[in-house]
């Protein structure tokens, strides 16, 4: 009787339906063929194989990582076994990651792993993040040193404007000082106008450079679909740009107004 039971409940258990496993779709691959969570699907290792069908039980987004922007194609995550039947591997795999709990065992296990077999070779996150991400710290330098040009550049136009626009003011310094008005009050008076106009002019900047940033990371962030940030504005920045406009317009202004002053008023007239 018991024997009965039991080859009965092993009957149930073979004609019984199998639940397909669940994998997790990349967005992007979900967005392209119009997938969502629930939908079955079949994954195979060739596309003339049968393969197996599973479930979708949810939709991966990559995360901000620069060395995969370049990457478009699909990805999908599978189980372990499920992956080795599809690849065919076995026991074996290409990479794996191994979290440590500081420097020491990070060095530790680093030791252990390359001495464990030809073949084997072990690298800290922090250095494949780094050989990864060489192109963009080549970029950010081109970038730096446009910043640098751009500021020398600007900072000549701003002294040539102030140097026109208070050389059009000739008269107006003559008749101040005919009228009593020191050297070092109208100086003071042109200096603090330049450093008005710096100040005015920076936060101008900021606000474009806020619009153009918008602008950049819209446009990229839709064509490669990724939330990374590839323009920022930051407050180092915002507050590098009004040190160095206020520094620059006070200079300017100096050398514009030490120009006009050591005129006398009689030539500044004409006369």
């Amino acid at each position: 009787m018991l024997l009965t039971a039991a080859l009965l409940a092993a009957q149930l258990a073979a004609q019984a339906p199998v639940a397909p496993r669940t994998i997790a779709v990349d967005e992007r691959l979900a967005l392209d063929a119009g997938l969502s969570v629930g939908d079955r699907v079949i994954i195979a290792a060739e596309p003339d194989e049968a393969g197996d069908t599973v479930l979708i039980g949810a939709i991966t987004r990559r995360g901000a990582d620069p060395s995969e922007i370049a990457r478009a194609e699909p990805r999908i995550r599978v189980h372990v076994g499920q992956l080795q039947q599809l690849l065919g591997y076995g026991d074996r795999v290409d990479r794996f990651a191994i979290a440590t709990p500081g420097d020491a065992a990070t060095a530790e296990a680093l030791a252990r792993i390359n001495d464990a077999a030809f073949g084997f070779r072990a690298h800290r996150s922090a250095d494949i993040a780094v050989e990864t991400s060489e192109t963009f710290r080549v970029v950010t330098r081109f970038h730096r040193a446009i910043g640098v040009i751009t500021i020398v550049a600007s900072a000549i136009f701003l002294l040539c404007i102030l140097l026109l626009k208070v050389d059009e003011r000739r008269r107006d310094v003559a008749a101040l000082r005919l009228m009593g008005i020191s050297r070092r009050t109208v100086m003071r008076m042109v200096v603090a106008e330049a450093a008005m106009i710096a100040v005015i002019g920076s936060g101008l900047g900021v606000a474009i450079g806020f619009g153009v940033s918008a602008a950049v990371n819209g446009y990229y962030q839709a064509h490669y679909r990724t939330p990374l940030e590839f323009s920022i504005v930051t407050a180092d920045i915002v507050v590098l740009a009004g040190v160095l406009s206020l520094g620059l317009g006070i200079v300017a202004g100096a050398l514009a107004a030490q120009r006009l002053v050591r005129t006398a008023p009689l030539a500044l007239l004409g006369r």
